[in-house]
């Protein structure tokens, strides 16, 4: 009968024990599912979650929309995101958790690559356009917003005219594959930064280094 009810009603149990909004972060990486497109420059996003997985122990759990995985830091509680609707439509997953589990908007960061930064250069924003990413695209029209806060992660542009989406749904370089280690490390620092010390230090301290 349970299952029933959950089938027809959806499971309401909130996937996070913290009740206080103000403690809670949702941090949702871009990228697509499938794992010929886990080693992609688009996939920046699911890279650098599973970097904080991997330094924070936790894995992810496959929900509706996404995986999620969450560790705590300081007494917040961060609620990692990884799409499952694939890069266009990004935004229904992070408006469905941001609601389920009533993070304030302030408290979401979105993930994501950008061609116009340099490869591994680091930038916070509060607002912006999409840049024509496909992903932020689709975030700003659910949200209906542009106020928000996203980490670009530079990947460069070192492509022909014509050749956008070949690049960034190709693997990395050699030099790029041997900076990696080190430039996710330096993102996950990023978003310890900003869940505990608020946008604007963070972006005094980690933008583009």
């Amino acid at each position: 009968m349970l299952h029933f009810l959950k089938s027809l009603f959806g499971n309401t149990k909130s996937f996070l024990e913290e009740t206080d909004p103000m403690k809670k972060f949702l941090i949702v990486g871009l990228g697509n599912i499938g794992s010929e497109y886990a080693e992609t420059r688009h996939n920046i996003g699911f890279k650098i979650l599973d970097q904080l997985a991997k330094e924070k122990e936790f894995t992810f759990e496959t929900v509706k929309l996404g995986d999620l995985g969450t560790f705590r830091i300081k007494g917040r509680t961060v609620l990692c995101l990884k799409p499952s609707t694939y890069m266009n439509r990004s935004g229904k997953a992070l408006k469905y958790w941001m609601e389920k589990e009533k993070i304030p908007f302030e408290n979401i960061l979105v993930v994501t690559d950008d061609i116009n930064l340099q490869f591994g250069t680091l930038r916070l924003k509060a607002k912006g356009s999409d840049g024509g990413h496909n992903g932020l695209k689709d975030i700003q029209q659910i949200l209906n917003t542009i106020t928000y806060t996203r980490f670009r992660f530079g990947v460069g542009a070192d492509f022909n005219k014509g050749s956008q989406v070949d690049y960034v749904l190709g693997t990395w370089n050699e030099t790029e594959k041997k900076a990696l280690p080190e430039r996710l490390e330096r993102a996950t620092q990023l978003i310890y930064s900003f869940v505990l010390s608020g946008i604007k230090i963070t972006m005094n301290q980690f933008n583009n280094t």
